[in-house]
């Protein structure tokens, strides 16, 4: 009986948009060790030399020019080796764009294969740039048939059915596919629908690591003929993993891992790990020295530091703490609580003094009006202030700690707790932000657990609670998941027992203050429905969907 055994490498990559020559080195650096390994065939993550997703740098005629040279030393680069690589960059040619993949294999071109399904939902927009294409691509190693495939063409039929017609036995597709909670699990259900249509094991190589508000997890995976995974590669990692495909007369493809799968991380470990990485990414590849954080002695304040931490270093994080007549004598004691187990830089800076000159200078204009939420305001604009100083000073990033309940509902202010450069946890709901303080205690106490179990309050007046404005937020955030990421009707929430006046009011601030969010900072993607790309809704609307209660 004649076996055939091919070993397949899967470069799970961290990739930079652009980085033609960082990301060129990562992948030869791969296919090095992967020949070490005695791979024949290495797969690289979607659109591997430009990085993902390149936007409008595609309509630039340089950017491909350039794509094409960092293709064609890649070749030269791999003309001396006998295995076979598969690598993504965009390709002009009749006339079109395509979203491509090229498997090089001793310094030349041996076939391409230009993506089929190109999504236009969500965060993704390729449609915009590329034109689909339906020829399907097979080539042999060894007595193996190997398919290609995209992305999202395994999402549906066509793609993998017409590969697997051309007589491919294993299907090798190269991702971009970003992270939102449970998304790995949606793809291997996926590909196992797939592989149950097809009969062809499918090896699954995405990428990792961030880029700008999305982040890439990798959970790499192979899935055999029988619809089990055979291999899964770590969340949040680079590295590369190793499988042997295994042809046997009239059995189906089987899929050999060389060492363990990775464990699955938990939902929560999840969410931080992407908000860690999310960081880490974003101020190192924007080349900031480091990060400035205004703590309040409030649990937002207090996860966004730990994280930023965890992902940059304790000497890369500087905190200020800006008291006011407002602040909570417990509010200095548990900042500088925290600071202290965690050994960042931290300042105090009282803003007593520049609220008198405000209130100074603009008392004849106010003309004795009452204070109200004026004056609130006017405390978290000196506070941006002072941290936008901060930063122009030292050019570290000033990273915001509002979260998705706050954005959606307003509850923060424009050019004062909003200011900054980075949005950590935007779209975190506030229960979230309490799960996530838990998870990172339970790795080590950093967060002091007064600041998660005490009543949060903006600390604007005197005696203030955040549920002084809002519903409770289990309740809020309940009523905003239910209506902004699942797109329930109004009635249905009331109809399944939250009080009609609780979600009269989220829904009514979530409307009014979308101007506020269109000019907020960038921030980590974590569901399927982020405040951002996800969200687009006009800031100038007639429309009411309250009207008929």
């Amino acid at each position: 009986m004649s076996l055939s055994r091919v070993r397949v490498a899967i470069a799970q990559l961290n990739l930079t948009v652009g980085d033609l020559k960082g990301n060129s080195a990562k992948i030869i650096a791969s296919v090095h060790q992967a020949v070490e390994q005695g791979a024949r065939v290495v797969l690289t993550p979607e659109l591997s030399i430009t990085g993902y997703p390149p936007e409008d740098l595609l309509i630039r005629p340089s950017f491909q020019r350039q794509s094409d040279v960092a293709l064609e030393a890649l070749m030269r680069e791999f003309a001396a080796l006998d295995v076979y690589v598969v690598l993504g960059h965009p390709v002009r040619c009749e006339g079109e764009l395509f979203n491509s993949a090229s498997v090089v294999h001793k310094g030349k071109v041996i076939g391409r294969y230009h993506k089929h399904d190109l999504p236009n939902r969500e965060v993704f927009d390729e449609q915009r740039y590329f034109t689909p294409d339906n020829r399907p691509l097979v080539f042999e190693v060894d007595g193996i048939r190997f398919g290609l495939n995209i992305c999202e063409d395994t999402w549906n039929r066509y793609a993998p059915e017409a590969a697997a017609a051309a007589g491919a036995e294993v299907l090798l597709v190269p991702n971009a596919s970003p992270y939102h909670m449970g998304k790995h699990t949606i793809r291997e259900g996926v590909v196992a629908r797939r592989v149950q249509e097809t009969g062809m094991a499918i090896v699954y190589a995405n990428l990792v690591g961030g880029q700008d508000e999305l982040v890439f997890d990798g959970a790499s995976f192979a899935m055999d003929g029988h619809q089990r995974v055979a291999l899964r590669m770590a969340q949040f990692e680079e590295g590369l993993a190793w499988l042997d495909a295994v042809s046997t007369p009239g059995q189906p493809i089987a899929l050999q891992p060389v060492k363990a799968s990775a464990d699955e991380l938990s939902l929560t470990a999840q969410v931080y790990e992407a908000l860690k990485l999310g960081v880490r990414d974003y101020v190192t590849k924007n080349r900031f020295p480091g990060a400035i954080i205004g703590l309040s002695g409030g649990v937002d304040s207090a996860l966004t530091l730990a994280i930023a931490v965890d992902a940059l270093g304790a000497d890369k994080v500087r905190c200020v703490m800006m008291p006011s007549p407002y602040t909570a004598d417990i509010s200095l004691t548990d900042s500088r609580d925290m600071v202290q187990r965690l050994g960042v830089q931290y300042d105090e800076i009282s803003i007593e003094d520049c609220m008198q000159s405000f209130d100074q200078s603009l008392a004849p204009l106010f003309g004795g009006l009452p204070p109200d939420t004026t004056e609130e305001n006017l405390q978290a604009r000196i506070r941006g202030t002072l941290l936008m100083a901060l930063s122009n000073k030292t050019g570290r990033i000033v990273l915001t700690t509002g979260n998705k309940s706050e954005m959606a509902t307003g509850y923060c202010t424009l050019y004062g707790d909003m200011a900054g450069g980075f949005a950590v946890i935007k779209d975190i709901f506030k229960t979230w932000v309490y799960k996530l303080c838990e998870y990172r205690n339970g790795l080590s106490a950093v967060i002091p657990e007064r600041i998660i179990t005490r009543p949060p309050s903006a600390e604007l007046r005197p005696d203030q609670v955040d549920q002084d404005s809002l519903p409770p937020y289990d309740v809020l955030d309940a009523i905003l998941a239910r209506y902004m990421e699942q797109d329930e009707t109004v009635e249905n929430i009331i109809s399944s027992g939250f009080a009609k006046e609780d979600v009269i009011k989220a829904v009514k601030l979530l409307r009014i203050n979308e101007y506020k969010r269109r000019q907020a900072p960038v921030g980590i993607r974590v569901t399927h429905r982020a405040f951002g790309r996800d969200w687009r809704y006009p800031i100038t609307s007639k429309f009411n969907d309250l009207e008929d209660l």
